[in-house]
């Protein structure tokens, strides 16, 4: 009998350890749970979303308002999540600080995914791909027809700071100077002026300045020469929020809306007037 009550306080014990840590396990949860971006976007009801200008993906309409592929995908998304959102215009060299600081809840900027930077974000699947494209200047670069000819110590290649175009041109055209601008419509200005070779910048901005300046400008090859996927970027440690956001990437890529959104902005120019 005395045994049989050693083994029933052992096994009450063992009940009241487990309960414990089951209720400890559900309070960490639940925690983590409410420290959650998405949860946090849910209750203040606003989803902040960092992004920079670029070419289709961003734009100033004539009103002043934000159109292009990636409002687009971030205003679709905080629909869903039945939020408002709230864009926060941040330098492209800066944006990845200012997320970690709290800035802004999530980057929407066409941003590729890299292992670079993923040591410093969590990515999202990849909702876009991309890829590294050239426009040269008909003065200087005339006859230029691959990669080969503008890798020279007399060529100046211009890019935005802090951009995977700034990375694929060290990369692709080591030998050539390279000029940073916090701005693309600086460095396209710098090419129309004639002080650089070329542009090197996410497809289509190239072909769209090519045929913006049939007289000043060129593709010196039609094909982009990189492929990149595009993710979302939120802090890391975040399994709840990238959770939803592989899940609505998987469905609205489903519904065929990404790829009617990027044709729309990506193959046509029937949004030239919203800007112009």
């Amino acid at each position: 009998m005395r045994r049989n009550r050693i083994i029933g306080v052992l096994l009450a014990c063992v009940v009241i350890a487990c309960s414990g840590a089951l209720l400890a396990a559900k309070g960490v949860r639940e925690e983590l749970t409410g420290q959650s971006t998405i949860e946090q976007v849910l209750q203040r009801g606003v989803l902040r979303v960092g992004m920079s200008t670029f070419v289709p993906w961003a734009m100033n309409d004539k009103q002043g308002n934000l159109v292009g592929f990636e409002i687009d995908v971030a205003r679709r998304l905080a629909q869903d999540m039945g939020v408002k959102v709230e864009f926060v215009p941040t330098k492209w060299s800066g944006i990845l600080p200012a997320l970690l600081t709290g800035k802004f809840d999530i980057i929407i900027g066409g941003m590729g995914i890299t292992p670079e930077r993923n040591l410093k974000v969590n990515f999202s699947m990849p909702y876009d791909y991309t890829g590294m494209s050239m426009v040269a200047s008909t003065k200087l670069a005339r006859g230029y027809k691959s990669l080969a000819d503008f890798n020279r110590p007399n060529v100046t290649i211009a890019a935005r700071i802090g951009t995977t175009a700034a990375a694929s041109a060290k990369k692709y055209c080591p030998r050539a100077k390279l000029r940073l601008f916090d701005d693309e419509s600086q460095a396209v200005q710098e090419l129309l002026n004639g002080r650089v070779h070329a542009l090197i910048a996410s497809a289509p901005l190239p072909a769209f300045q090519a045929l913006e300046y049939p007289d000043r400008l060129f593709l010196p090859f039609k094909e982009s020469f990189t492929r990149e996927p595009i993710g979302f970027a939120v802090v890391k440690g975040d399994v709840d929020t990238l959770n939803f956001l592989n899940n609505w990437i998987t469905v609205v890529g489903a519904e065929g809306w990404l790829k009617e959104r990027k044709t729309y902005w990506f193959e046509t120019k029937q949004w030239k007037n919203l800007i112009e």
